[in-house]
């Protein structure tokens, strides 16, 4: 099997993208897991420091390798989100293949040193345990929660996406593996529709750095926007609200539809099915499938 950045690089120069999508509990990574491998598409399951509480840090990954293990199947897991060193550090050391440091609430200097303090960790775990580990970094501020939204959140705006001269300086600094931005690109999904994405500012940005680049937000986005980004230097996109909404519509309707139903394998099936298939066509926009 390759390593997760072969696969990256090799979604890069298909013009393609890995699928990163979240999950908090069981079932999700059910509906996930089976539309990856109805398609026969590496897959990315996250957890941010919320998710990754409920769930749990060493039941993920204890999941995650069993499913990789028997199976033989590309699916890694990334720790989404994180907001320290030590929550970074905690969760590479239960056996995440990656993380996302996001500092991009304090000055950026100080964010370049934590982010580079992550990275160092990550390669001296990487040659302690014999495995490839990824640090991922924001670079932009775009919300910060993954939920239906009334508006875009306050402080996201074209005058605050990311720039190349910023984003190159935060890269040599740091030398993180994977980058971020903002550009246009929002957390959660916004009723009145989400804003739309800059792809010439994903070609800027991909020229000025020279790695992956990483959509978050991406739940709600237009198709041809995804494509576009897509074209331009995205390899790897984020979907989590959409999942949320699919699930819980879902599990909503069957538990209304039968209100004296409590055997839980029997109500929860169809939400899987939801998330699936979000999933599944999800997987397919991004891999370029018809």
């Amino acid at each position: 099997m390759k390593t997760y950045k072969e696969y990256i690089l090799e979604a890069d120069k298909k013009g393609i993208a890995m699928g990163h999508f979240n999950i908090s509990n069981l079932e999700a990574l059910h509906g996930i897991y089976n539309a990856a491998k109805k398609l026969g598409v590496p897959i990315i399951i996250g957890l941010s420091e919320g998710e990754e509480e409920f769930f749990g840090k060493n039941e993920a990954v204890a999941v995650v390798r069993a499913l990789r293990a028997r199976d033989n199947y590309p699916i890694f897991l990334n720790a989404d989100h994180h907001y320290s060193f030590e929550a970074v550090k905690n969760s590479l050391d239960a056996g995440f293949d990656s993380a996302v440091i996001d500092l991009v609430k304090l000055p950026l200097e100080e964010n370049i040193k934590i982010t580079k303090q992550c990275v160092e960790y990550a390669r001296e775990l990487s040659k302690k345990e014999n495995r490839e580990i990824l640090i991922e970094a924001e670079l932009g501020f775009i919300g910060s929660s993954s939920k239906i939204l009334d508006k875009i959140p306050d402080g996201v705006s074209e005058a605050t996406m990311t720039t190349p001269e910023d984003a190159k300086h935060f890269v040599d600094e740091t030398g993180i593996d994977l980058l971020a931005p903002s550009i246009g690109n929002v957390h959660g999904m916004v009723k009145s529709g989400n804003p739309r994405l800059h792809p010439e500012r994903v070609k800027d940005i991909r020229k000025a750095t020279g790695i992956p680049l990483v959509l978050h937000g991406g739940s709600g986005s237009m198709d041809e926007d995804f494509i576009a980004c897509i074209k331009e230097g995205v390899d790897i996109v984020h979907i989590n609200t959409e999942i949320r909404v699919a699930f819980t519509k879902a599990l909503r309707k069957a538990l209304n539809d039968s209100p004296e139903e409590i055997t839980p394998y029997k109500y929860l099936p169809p939400a899987v099915d939801a998330v699936e298939k979000v999933v599944e066509a999800r997987l397919k926009l991004f891999s370029g499938m018809k």
